[in-house]
C-alpha cells in the first residue's frame, strides 16, 4: 500500500431517504480522494434508488448497486463482492463521517504498519447534536491477542463495524451472517481473530445517529436474541483459538444473557421469550465464570443463575444494569 491507494466505502442502504445525502455528502467529501464509493441499494422502497442513481451521475467515484432486499448483512456482502480498494470502509447510511476520517486512519494505518485502524464515535441526535463521545485514553496498537481481549469485553474495541478501517485481504473472506440483528457480533471476534495489529486512536471520526425507528431503536423483538447466538458462536471460537479467554467470554455471554432478560421483561415480553433466554443458562459451567466476574457483579450473577427471572426484576426496580 502506498498513499495513494485506492479506498473502497460500502453505504448499505435500505429507507434512509431522510438521511441519504447527508451520508453520502460527508464521503463524497473526504479530504482524502482516491475513493470507490458503493452504495448498496437493499431493495429501498423510497425515493433511495433515485437518490442513488443521482448521486452517481455526479461522481464518477460512486458505484451503484441496486438489488433486492436482503438485510443489512447481504447488503454489505455485496458491497465487499465487487469492492477493489485495498481497505474497506462501512458506513452506515443514516450516519455520516467527518472530512478527515479516511486520510487520518489510513495514516495511521500506513505508520503503523495495521489491519485494522478504530476510531472514537460520536453519538449524536438527528439534529446532529451530540449525546455521548466515548474514547479510549490515548492512541496504541493491540496485537491479535490483545484485540480479542478487547473485542470479548467491548472495551477499547467495540463490535461496530462502522468506526474502522480494514484491509481488504483481511475481511475479504468473512461474510457477515445473512438475516441476524447484531451482525456485528457475529462478525468482528473473526476480524480482530486474523489482525496481526490493530491501531486504536482517540480521535473521533464517526457520528452515529440514534433515531428512534432505527432497527434497534425500536421495543425488544426476539430477534434480538440474536445476539445470545453471536455470543455462543464467540465462545467456541475463543476456546478453540484463544482459551486463555475462555473464562471471560463465557463470562460477557452470561452477563449479556441477564442483560436481555431485563430488557424483555422491562417491555413485557411473551413468555417464551424469557424461557428462550433462561435456556442460555445452561452453559453457565462451561467455563470458570468467578474468575472473571467478581465483588457486587458476581453476587448478582449467583442469584441470577439461581433465581433468573427475579432477579431480572430485581434489577430493573433498582435501575441497575438497565
Amino acid at each position: 500500500m502506498d498513499s495513494k491507494s485506492l479506498i473502497s466505502v460500502i453505504v448499505p442502504i435500505y429507507n434512509v431517504e431522510k438521511y441519504l445525502e447527508r451520508c453520502v455528502d460527508s464521503i463524497v467529501n473526504q479530504t482524502y480522494r482516491n475513493l470507490e464509493i458503493i452504495l448498496v441499494d437493499d431493495g429501498s422502497p423510497d425515493n433511495c434508488p433515485k437518490m442513488c442513481d443521482d448521486f452517481a451521475k455526479k461522481d464518477s467515484r460512486i458505484r451503484v448497486v441496486h438489488k433486492k432486499n436482503g438485510g443489512l448483512s447481504d447488503a454489505r456482502n455485496s458491497g465487499m463482492k465487487i469492492a477493489s480498494g485495498e481497505c474497506i470502509v462501512f458506513v452506515d447510511s443514516d450516519d455520516y463521517v467527518d472530512c478527515n476520517m479516511i486520510a487520518k486512519m489510513y495514516d495511521v494505518m500506513l505508520k503503523d504498519d495495521s489491519d485494522v485502524v478504530s476510531c472514537g464515535v460520536k453519538w449524536v441526535d438527528e439534529n446532529g447534536e451530540v449525546i455521548s463521545e466515548p474514547t479510549v485514553d490515548k492512541n496504541e496498537i493491540l496485537d491479535t491477542n490483545e484485540a480479542m481481549l478487547e473485542i470479548i469485553i467491548d472495551g477499547k474495541l467495540k463490535q461496530h463495524v462502522w468506526n474502522k478501517m480494514y484491509k481488504t485481504e483481511l475481511i475479504q473472506d468473512i461474510l457477515f451472517e445473512k438475516g441476524k440483528y447484531h451482525e456485528d457480533v457475529f462478525w468482528s471476534y473473526q476480524v480482530f481473530g486474523k489482525a496481526r495489529k490493530t491501531s486504536v486512536i482517540v480521535d473521533s471520526f464517526y457520528y452515529y445517529v440514534q433515531r428512534d425507528n432505527s432497527i434497534m431503536g425500536c421495543g425488544f423483538s426476539e430477534k434480538r436474541l440474536d445476539v445470545l447466538e453471536a455470543n455462543r458462536q464467540r465462545c467456541d471460537y475463543v476456546k478453540r483459538y484463544f482459551p486463555a479467554y475462555y473464562d471471560t467470554a463465557i463470562s460477557i455471554y452470561m452477563g449479556t444473557c441477564m442483560y436481555q432478560m431485563q430488557c424483555a421483561l422491562h417491555s413485557k415480553a411473551e413468555k417464551y421469550i424469557i424461557d428462550n433466554i433462561k435456556e442460555n443458562l445452561k452453559y453457565k459451567n462451561k467455563g470458570n465464570i468467578f474468575n472473571y466476574v467478581k465483588g457486587k457483579q458476581a453476587v448478582w450473577m449467583k442469584l441470577y443463575f439461581a433465581f433468573p427471572k427475579l432477579t431480572c426484576l430485581l434489577r430493573n426496580c433498582l435501575n441497575v444494569g438497565v
